[in-house]
């Protein structure tokens, strides 16, 4: 089995049900993976109901960490995937599990953390969950019904990143120094906000949500590294610096 330090994290956003917690940890350790992170179940955690379903992999459960938000989720993360069958309109690039896999593979050799967001059973992640990734990923199903169940769409990414083990060239980092983390990127969006909170950019409340959204998948497109997070955060400071 993978180490938990060598793998993506599988990220279950609101789960409703107990039984498909235990389903997609029995969908994770088919393949060797074992980093589940559950944010804000509906139903609290532990959940008894999750354990039968899982079928035998309680570790999977037992090692889960809880979460109130994706922020605090993905924390750690360079490279987040969102997994959605809608068109999101968001200016964001798309992948195939199997693309997914590859891109995760090469992160991981460079020390990097890489994730999946998966939504609720009902009505899968919000616009505002998906913003916060850099790439939604999409499974190739039929057109005219476009239906997964949570552990199906675990089970997917599951196989596709066990089989990308020896299909992956070797990894270029973009930044020598490091890739900004989730913490570190969305600390910037958070400054930037404030910001521009003060200068009154954020003029009408009824844009405010399309506002943020746009901001940031603007700032996700261009990505960071940790060293560019800093300047910019420098940068921010001496705008808003009292004269």
């Amino acid at each position: 089995m993978a180490s938990v330090l060598n793998q993506p994290a599988m990220i279950l956003v609101r789960p409703q049900l107990g039984e498909n917690i235990g389903k997609a940890a029995r969908a994770m350790l088919n393949f060797g993976l074992s980093d589940m992170r559950i944010v804000a179940p509906r139903d609290g955690w532990p959940n008894p109901s999750a354990v039968p379903a899982a079928s035998g992999a309680d570790m999977v459960l037992d090692n889960a960490k809880l979460f109130n938000t994706v922020e605090e989720a993905i924390a750690d993360c360079t490279l987040v995937f969102a997994s959605t069958v809608r068109d999101r309109n968001m200016p964001k690039p798309v992948a195939t599990p199997k693309e997914a896999a590859a891109q995760m593979r090469l992160r991981l050799d460079a020390g990097e953390q890489p994730a999946i967001l998966f939504g609720p059973e009902r009505s899968g992640l919000t616009s505002d969950d998906v913003v916060l990734a850099d790439t939604i990923l999409t499974v190739p199903v039929n057109p005219e019904f476009g239906s997964l169940n949570l552990a199906q769409a675990v089970i997917l990414c599951a196989y596709e990143f066990s089989q990308a083990r020896n299909e992956t060239p070797a990894f270029q980092p973009a930044f020598p120094e490091g890739q900004a983390s989730k913490q570190e990127f969305l600390g910037l969006l958070e400054h930037l906000e404030g910001a521009l909170e003060s200068k009154g950019f954020f003029r009408s409340e009824g844009r405010r949500d399309s506002q943020r959204r746009m901001l940031h998948n603007l700032m996700h497109s261009a990505g960071f590294s940790t060293q560019e997070v800093q300047t910019m955060r420098g940068i921010i400071k001496s705008l808003v610096r009292d004269r």
